[in-house]
């Protein structure tokens, strides 16, 4: 028997079963592709392709070849659409009940999170209106105060000289904060409260600032079309950041390990969900907030995403099944 006939004998057998799998999945829709079936197509994929390249190399029979590539060309198109389903159906599932479920199992640490901003941003905004010093305990500099509250300026407006660039930079430098206030948590939770507490106070130290420079209002309407999502995100991962301090400090009847194991995946769903909902409150930042509109629609908006929002996140996923 010559090398090429053994070769053949002992390939064929893969071969014809996933020439009989093809088969099978050209006469089914492809969202009925079970996980296990997508790994089996994928193992007898990469060995056939394999065998392709052993021909291509050794073989002189034209005919193997062109069989085996049309194997491998039939295979590969069906495992990339049986990947992109997979992942289409993942990310619905995580939209549609993964993230509002853990919302609303883990909302008590998203709760204390915005309660620490709130009662910090109160301290900040009381103080400083009652003396402008005070925002320097915040970390808004006197010289900052002098270039621009100080001085009437609105330096948000510069949002509208370039509205898409701006939205692309707001949406990264929210994403920055994020980030930290949910990171930080590793800190034991503490530093995810420092955040909440430190841009609280700063929030509510400059918005007293213009204030007191008589042009308030004006801020408080570039801030509220956005701020709703905005703020509910920084929540969110601050919310996120407690579970990892909480997983180490209170890991009740398991090991630490995996109680942090658990509590980081249903942290990440909060963390990663940010990311969309911050893009769309750099949207609204970079091309609602700063243009001369009417304030009441401003208003609005902020009421709109906030209902949207937490109605989706309050409803979504009840019913399918026992949360």
């Amino acid at each position: 028997m010559s090398t090429g006939d053994r070769f053949i004998n002992e390939r064929k057998g893969a071969w014809q079963q996933l020439e009989d799998l093809l088969a099978l999945l050209d006469s089914m829709k492809l969202r009925r592709l079970h996980r296990e079936e997508v790994r089996e197509l994928g193992r007898i994929y990469r060995r056939t392709s394999s065998d392709l390249a052993i021909a291509r190399a050794e073989s002189r029979d034209p005919r193997l070849i062109n069989y085996l590539n049309s194997l491998v060309i039939r295979a590969h198109g069906r495992i990339y659409r049986a990947e992109s389903a997979e992942g289409r159906r993942r990310i619905r599932q995580f939209f549609l009940l993964d993230l509002p479920r853990t919302f609303r199992r883990t909302w008590r640490y998203t709760a204390l999170a915005a309660l620490f901003f709130w009662v910090f941003f109160a301290a900040g905004f009381i103080g400083t209106i009652r003396d402008a010093d005070f925002s320097e305990l915040t970390g808004v500099t006197a010289e900052w105060r002098a270039e621009n509250t100080d001085a009437g300026e609105r330096w948000w407006l510069g949002a509208n000289k370039a509205n898409q660039v701006a939205a692309a930079g707001i949406a990264t430098n929210n994403i920055m904060v994020t980030f930290y206030a949910f990171a930080y948590g590793a800190l034991l939770g503490v530093g995810s409260l420092y955040i909440m507490a430190y841009n609280g106070a700063q929030v509510g130290a400059v918005l007293a600032l213009t204030y007191r420079a008589g042009y308030g209002n004006e801020l408080l309407t570039f801030m509220v079309g956005h701020g709703v999502v905005e703020l509910s995100c920084i929540f969110f991962a601050g919310g996120a950041g407690l579970m990892l301090g909480s997983a180490i400090l209170m890991p009740g009847d398991l090991s630490r390990f995996d109680s942090l194991r658990l509590r980081a995946r249903e942290a990440m769903h909060l963390v990663i969900a940010c990311i969309p909902f911050l893009a769309v409150a750099g949207t609204i930042e970079g091309f609602i907030s700063p243009a001369p509109i009417n304030p009441g629609f401003k208003f609005s908006i902020a009421v709109l995403t906030g209902i949207a929002l937490y109605t989706y996140l309050l409803l979504a996923g009840r019913g399918t099944e026992q949360e």
